[in-house]
C-alpha cells in the first residue's frame, strides 16, 4: 500500500520524466519476471483508476494470464488466449488498442472466460505490449461501471506498453532460460540417481526410472527430491566406508 500512495504523490505532483524514472527504476530493480508484472499492474492501475488489470505474457502462439490485480491464483499461469481469440488476442494480432465504455460483453470480439468475473464488467480497456514493434502482451484495464476512456488514459497506458514491453521480454526469457537451467539440472540428478538403482538393485534402466516415479508418487515429492535423497545416501555411504588398515 505504501508504494502505491507513493506512486500516487509522483503521478499527482511530479513530471512525466519523474514518472518515467520512476517505473524505469523500479522495472530496473524488479527480481523477476512475476514481480515485473505486479510493478506494471500497479502503475497501470493507479495511472487509471480500475476495479481490474490484467497483463497477458505471449509465450508462442497463445497469450497466458501471467498477472492480475484481483487475486486469480487459480486461473494465473495457467488461462491461455490465442492470437486473435477474444478482445485481448485481436490487440495482439492488430497491434492496435481497443477501448469499450459500456456493455463491453456485447463486442462481436467479445469472448467470456467463467473463471473470470471480470468478464461480467462493463468498460474494457487492452492495449498491447511492443518490444521492437513486436507484440509481447496486452494489458487489460476494465471497469464494473460504464467507464468512457480518455484519449488521455489510452495514450498513457499505451505509453507503459511501450515503456515494460522490452523489460517484460527480458524478463519473460530470463524466466524461460532458468527453467531450462533447472530442468537439465533435475535430468543430470534423476540420471545419477538411476544409475545407483542400477547397480545397487540390478534394474534395467527403465526399470530405475519407474521406481523413482513410484517413489516420487507414494511420497507425494517431487522426482528430483527422491532421486537427490538417494544420491545423498550413496554419498554418505562412500565417505563413512572404512578403508581396510595395511598389514
Amino acid at each position: 500500500m505504501e508504494d502505491i500512495i507513493g506512486m500516487e504523490n509522483i503521478i499527482s505532483v511530479e513530471s512525466p520524466l519523474d514518472l518515467i524514472h520512476e517505473i524505469g527504476g523500479r522495472l530496473a530493480a524488479a527480481d523477476g519476471f512475476h514481480e515485473v508484472l505486479d510493478h506494471v499492474v500497479e502503475f497501470a492501475s493507479v495511472l487509471v483508476r480500475c476495479d481490474s488489470c490484467l497483463i497477458y505474457v505471449l509465450e508462442g502462439e497463445y497469450l497466458v494470464l501471467r498477472a492480475s490485480k484481483n487475486a486469480h491464483a487459480d486461473v494465473v499461469d495457467r488461462l491461455k488466449i490465442r492470437v486473435g481469440q477474444g478482445i485481448t488476442g485481436w490487440v495482439a494480432e492488430h497491434h492496435e488498442p481497443v477501448a469499450i465504455s459500456e456493455k463491453a460483453a456485447h463486442d462481436s470480439r467479445f469472448q467470456f472466460f467463467h473463471e473470470l468475473p471480470e468478464d461480467s464488467y462493463e468498460a474494457f480497456l487492452s492495449v498491447p505490449l511492443l518490444c521492437r514493434g513486436r507484440v509481447v502482451g496486452a494489458i487489460n484495464l476494465q471497469h464494473r461501471r460504464p467507464h468512457l476512456h480518455k484519449l488521455k488514459e489510452i495514450r498513457v497506458i499505451s505509453a507503459i506498453g511501450f515503456l515494460v514491453g522490452a523489460e517484460i521480454e527480458l524478463a519473460r526469457m530470463e524466466e524461460v532460460n532458468s527453467n531450462l537451467t533447472n530442468q537439465l539440472q533435475t535430468r543430470k540428478v534423476v540420471e545419477r540417481a538411476k544409475g545407483i538403482l542400477q547397480r545397487d538393485l540390478g534394474l534395467s534402466e527403465e526399470q530405475a526410472y519407474l521406481a523413482l516415479q513410484q517413489q516420487s508418487r507414494q511420497k507425494r515429492k517431487a522426482m528430483r527430491e527422491i532421486a537427490e535423497a538417494i544420491i545423498l545416501s550413496e554419498d554418505v555411504k562412500v565417505n563413512t566406508r572404512v578403508v581396510p588398515a595395511a598389514s
